[in-house]
């Protein structure tokens, strides 16, 4: 089967957009990089404040990013850093302003010890009418072994 592939995601750290720039490697998707209008702080604990802040406050922010036909793909990479055990708020305003119904969700995370948290979860309430597959995550960047890691996920979606 021919699908049409999205891979979107936001990364801070770069550490996302290495997995995700791996998944368009291996899968020949688009790659769309999702940015907020106003970037967050590159300050390490500055940007944790404020991330806490905003998703206790269910804020969602304005993004720069649109996709065109987001209707046209069919599997659709949500990419995300695991930010107090949920999504990152860009990946929240991408999702609540694009309807995936009937769409396949793969959604991956990077973190730093907080592992897939409620990120497959909370994904799966924004896209109450996607099919959504099991969550990759990964410690930092993914080491050296994020190459097989992505390569075996791949595998098990068929893709």
């Amino acid at each position: 089967m021919d699908r049409k592939i999205l891979i979107a995601y936001y990364s801070h750290s770069a550490n996302t957009k290495k997995i995700a720039e791996e998944i368009c490697m291996k899968t020949c998707g688009t790659l769309c990089e999702i940015q907020p209008e106003v970037l967050y702080p590159v300050d390490y604990n500055t940007v944790v404040e404020q991330a806490k802040k905003e998703i206790k406050a269910g804020f969602r922010p304005r993004l720069k990013t649109t996709v065109e036909n987001v209707g046209a793909y069919d599997l659709i990479f949500i990419g995300s850093p695991n930010w107090w055990s949920t999504i990152a708020p860009p990946i929240a305003t991408f999702l609540e302003e694009n309807d995936l119904s009937g769409k396949t969700v793969a959604p991956f995370c990077t973190h730093g010890g907080g592992g897939e948290g409620k990120v497959k979860k909370d994904i799966a309430k924004l896209c109450p009418h996607s099919t959504i597959t099991s969550c990759l995550s990964f410690y930092g960047d993914g080491g050296k072994d994020a190459k097989a890691k992505v390569s075996s996920w791949l595998s098990e979606m068929g893709v």
